[in-house]
């Protein structure tokens, strides 16, 4: 198996790459990033790892990426800390068109993604918590919201046709639990909390699973 991950050298990003290490001894992990530098010394010396260097919007150079690819898991998300000076531009969803249409030329058909509580569901319910979540991002990081709304949009309708799944998260945590129970919001099971770990093993477990193909579900910490 060949796996690209986008966002590998952020904190999520590194820690998907070391489950699909620990999950699929034998594959190969294709990282796509912008700054090679900040790939781990770790990572960068392991043959299973290929890194390739390139913007999201550098078309040649994400289907370079991209050739002989079997699923694509991506940790792309506004920046927290840069949340109200994100870009008007919805530059991320614009990246997963491009991502998108490379997918369709390269016959890849799964994508398994990052996504947050503003991406809303026709499955979900009524929840104070999560509902006050969304407000503030919507109000304080207004760019980021509509990024991160364009994402899921963009994904639901030029993707319709890949086996997609995007994982919701909660507030992150640094804990180092993989455990996390899956559902979706007000469902009375999910919480508000997730450790990134559990993101992580969430999404490559789901490589092998898919039981959340085509499905948007909101995964938290136990």
């Amino acid at each position: 198996m060949r796996v690209l991950i986008l966002g590998a050298t952020g904190a999520i990003g590194i820690l998907l790459i070391r489950q699909v290490l620990k999950q699929y001894q034998s594959c190969t992990v294709v990282l796509y990033v912008r700054s090679p530098e900040k790939v781990l010394d770790d990572l960068k010396a392991n043959p299973a790892i290929v890194v390739i260097e390139g913007q999201l919007n550098n078309k040649d150079a994400l289907t370079k990426a991209a050739k002989g690819v079997d699923v694509v898991l991506s940790a792309l998300g506004p920046i927290v800390k840069r949340g109200p000076f994100h870009p008007s531009n919805t530059p991320l969803a614009n990246a997963y068109l491009g991502l998108i249409e490379i997918m369709h030329q390269q016959h890849i058909k799964r994508l398994i993604c990052l996504g947050t509580v503003s991406m809303t569901d026709p499955a979900d319910k009524f929840s104070l918590a999560h509902s006050a979540m969304v407000s503030g991002v919507a109000l304080f990081a207004r760019n980021a919201y509509n990024d991160v709304v364009a994402i899921a949009n963009n994904i639901r309708s030029h993707g319709a046709d890949l086996d997609w799944t995007i994982v919701r998260v909660p507030i992150l945590t640094d804990s180092e639990s993989e455990d996390v129970i899956a559902g979706y919001i007000g469902d009375g099971k999910t919480g508000t909390l997730l450790a990134r770990a559990g993101f992580a093993a969430f999404a490559v477990g789901e490589i092998a699973k898919k039981e959340w193909v085509k499905k948007a579900p909101l995964i938290s910490s136990l």
